[in-house]
């Protein structure tokens, strides 16, 4: 189906990543290593391409068409990715030596911070997305959607 708003087609890649999110929790808890790999692998991949499809696409548009740079809630929303990022290294290296419990531990962090991360996005920021861009949104979902994978 033909997504036209940043909304829309953020909001579905969210749901998506939350689902991946728990298949790898399951295969870590399965104590299935490379099963877990495999997961974790998955959706390392889908955060870290959505974060791009953000920041190397829809943030920088979005900031150019608003007038802001360098501030603002896009600014909030990179250093948030970054903490994320540094969490999935660390479970990569839990990945690595079958530390379960540690694992979880950062897993737990790593949910909580999307939950939120996630709902400011939702709730603000993706909206203001398509207000400023207005039919130039659909634009820029396609332009997320033809970005390669890191």
């Amino acid at each position: 189906k033909k997504m036209n708003t940043i909304s829309e087609f953020l909001t579905t890649d969210h749901r998506t990543c939350d689902k991946e999110f728990a298949n790898m929790e399951n295969a870590v808890a399965s104590g299935n290593w490379d099963d877990a790999k495999k997961e974790f692998d998955k959706f390392s991949g889908d955060l870290y391409h959505h974060f791009d499809m953000e920041e190397k696409v829809m943030f920088p548009t979005f900031e150019e068409r608003a007038q802001m740079s360098g501030c603002g809630p896009t600014e909030m929303m990179r250093m948030e990715h970054t903490q994320m990022r540094n969490l999935v290294e660390e479970m990569r290296e839990d990945i690595q030596s079958k530390n379960k419990d540690h694992f979880f531990g950062l897993s737990e962090t790593l949910m909580m911070l999307m939950q939120q991360h996630n709902m400011k996005e939702e709730q603000m920021l993706y909206q203001m997305a398509d207000n400023t861009l207005g039919s130039d949104a659909a634009n820029v979902v396609s332009q997320m959607q033809g970005l390669e994978r890191a």
